[in-house]
């Protein structure tokens, strides 16, 4: 399988016929704790097809500083044997503590000490792997008052001593930029673009003063600004859709895999399909 180009989506059982009729989607990613233990059908039809499959894991806890379940790095592994990936990726992120798994992705102190936790487990994991992982940092709506670096010089250290590749969350710069009074543009620049291997786009919504990143609504202009702007200075290899749920019309989800298209001056996926969602 190649590596992901041009603009994909996240595969969810509930737009699967949707996706199958897409005759230019190149590329694929699905949460690999869905394919541990094989693909659905539809889903190894796009595969067969020619279609990339990225597995995205979300349970590892690569920041986890009572280390990894050996299991849940095997199964991980095996995600991206059965998808034949060229890649995988994970989170930047602790999910347990004390023997308590939290259910949610929590964001790491930005020390140099997380930093040594979070290089130690990736190292791990990549020598059970026979391809790259790319990394991504997270929306968070707090930070912790231990930080010592900034979120770019945390990923990029974490990043370089791990030989790893950048996952980019524009959707997560916005939140936190807009949760945490930073530029987003400036932090998304600040990020290690040359390790860049594709990026998601998601929507989100505002509660109660607090912007939460759903993948269950529209993606925001601002968000699209942003691509289009990092597209002036950086190629921009791949991008992707990320919808969870709350799924709109197939014109409305094909618009917006067209306008992430366009912002990342990347080709459209067509349009030309009948199926409903």
């Amino acid at each position: 399988m190649t590596m992901p180009s041009g603009v994909g989506i996240g595969w969810r059982q509930e737009i699967a016929s949707l996706l199958a009729g897409l005759p230019d989607l190149r590329w694929v990613e699905v949460v690999a704790e869905g394919v541990m233990h094989g693909m659905p059908p539809a889903l190894r039809r796009l595969r067969d097809d020619g279609v990339t499959v990225i597995p995205h894991g979300v349970r590892l806890g690569l920041g986890d500083a009572e280390g990894l379940d050996a299991h849940r790095i095997a199964h991980f592994a095996d995600a991206a044997r059965i998808t034949g990936a060229p890649l995988v990726s994970e989170h930047i992120a602790f999910v347990r503590s004390g023997g308590i798994e939290a259910g949610h992705l929590l964001p790491l102190p930005r020390t140099r000490e997380a930093a040594d936790v979070m290089v130690a487990n990736v190292k791990r994991v990549q020598a059970e792997l026979d391809v790259p992982i790319a990394l991504e940092p997270i929306a968070a709506v707090f930070t912790w008052p231990e930080d010592e670096l900034t979120e770019a010089q945390f990923v990029t250290e974490i990043v370089e001593r791990t030989d790893a590749m950048l996952l980019l969350d524009i959707a997560n710069v916005y939140a936190n930029a807009r949760n945490h009074g930073w530029d987003a543009l400036e932090q998304a620049r600040a990020m290690p673009l040359e390790r860049l291997a594709y990026m998601h786009v998601a929507g989100g919504v505002e509660n109660e003063g607090i912007y939460h990143d759903t993948h269950a609504h529209r993606v925001e202009p601002e968000v699209l600004g942003l691509i289009a702007e990092l597209s002036t200075h950086t190629q921009l290899p791949a991008a992707m859709l990320e919808r969870d749920g709350n799924y709109p019309p197939a014109s409305e989800l094909l618009g917006e895999l067209d306008a992430i298209a366009d912002a990342a001056r990347m080709p459209r996926v067509s349009t030309q399909v009948s199926v409903g969602v």
